[in-house]
């Protein structure tokens, strides 16, 4: 017999030994982290408060008392829309920067333009200045889309990362929800006003949040990495061990992607896969029915198409919280088949 065979007799608890992953969890604490992160899911936040605020403003903007910032038809599509465009050019100039400052800059950055987007919409005097606030949103939610779940990922331990990660997209429906309701109280105005409220607490909080770990080492910034660890983990942890963990993946990984390794199956198929779902998702057509939800039911005929838009809003923050739950154990392609199969059946009976 090899020595291997030896080895359980040898030693009868080498299979039931901890892992030095086990070990160092236990000494987690998470206070801090849990805070890291609700300040940086403020960013989501605002992008949802940004993606529902045209559905009530545009019904209040077409009956403007002032004729410089009243809405047609043509008006109320590029109010809505525009924002998809700075996103656009926020997600490229997102990925150039969250390199180059890191993270927390990233985020404190783009809280800027949030905040300067509902300033111009509350002082506009013509459309044009409607326009350019509702881009700089959309520049500002293209970096926050991209910028939050890298940091949530990076300061994030594997006990908790997935359940914190899914708070990104609960945090957008929040905010759609959040604005759908404010904007049945409160005038545009006003409503902007409510809206600029997230980022600019984002802002404040970041400034006390470390940077994230995995950042740090990468900028060879040892004693700063271990201090975002110290204030992360709490002071039980290992934080050495940690360090040593996430600077020897960072070595695997340390190869570019290579334009000739797209052949690969291993590679193209999972990227062609990512690729499609989210483009299919955008085809569905769902962000254009966030934008415009109070004006299509109004044109639905509903006796109130502010309530109508907020029930769309809770059904959206329940399911997305009951798919956070649910996600790890009924698993990622059946909740995707599912939810396909329903959005067909909705589909079909509302064209018959």
């Amino acid at each position: 017999m090899d020595q291997e065979d030896y080895e359980p007799l040898l030693d009868p608890d080498r299979h039931t030994r901890e892992s030095p992953q086990n070990i160092y969890l236990k000494k987690v604490q998470n206070k801090n982290l849990y805070l890291a992160t609700f300040a940086a899911v403020l960013g989501p936040l605002s992008f949802g408060f940004v993606l529902g605020y045209s559905s009530p403003a545009i019904a209040d903007l077409k009956n403007a008392d002032d004729p410089r910032l009243v809405l047609d038809k043509n008006a109320a599509s590029w109010f809505g829309s525009i924002v998809t465009i700075g996103a656009a050019v926020g997600g490229v100039f997102g990925g150039w920067i969250v390199d180059r400052i890191g993270r927390k800059l990233s985020l404190m950055l783009c809280a800027v333009p949030f905040v300067l987007g509902f300033t111009l919409i509350i002082s506009a005097q013509n459309v044009w200045m409607l326009f350019g606030g509702r881009f700089l949103n959309g520049l500002a939610s293209g970096v926050t889309s991209l910028v939050v779940p890298v940091y949530i990922s990076e300061t994030s331990h594997s006990g908790v990362r997935g359940t914190l990660g899914s708070c990104v997209q609960l945090m957008v429906v929040t905010g759609i929800l959040g604005s759908y309701i404010a904007g049945m109280i409160l005038e545009w105005r006003w409503l902007a006003v409510f809206c600029s409220v997230p980022p600019i607490f984002m802002l404040i909080l970041m400034c006390f949040m470390p940077e994230t770990p995995r950042y740090l080492i990468n900028q060879d910034k040892f004693s700063e990495a271990l201090s975002a660890l110290r204030f992360l983990r709490g002071p039980e942890a290992d934080h050495e061990w940690e360090y040593r963990q996430i600077e020897s993946s960072g070595d695997d990984q340390e190869s570019s992607l290579r334009i000739a390794e797209l052949r690969n199956p291993s590679i193209y198929k999972p990227f062609l896969i990512g690729i499609f779902l989210m483009v299919f998702q955008q085809f569905t057509g769902i962000n254009a029915i966030m934008f415009y939800a109070d004006t299509i039911f109004e044109e639905a005929n509903f006796k109130n198409s502010s309530l109508a838009s907020v029930i769309v809003g809770v059904i959206q923050v329940v399911f997305t919280a009951v798919a956070a739950l649910i996600m790890d154990k009924a698993g990622r392609k059946v909740l995707l088949i599912i939810s396909g199969i329903v959005r067909v059946c909705c589909k079909t009976y509302r064209v018959n």
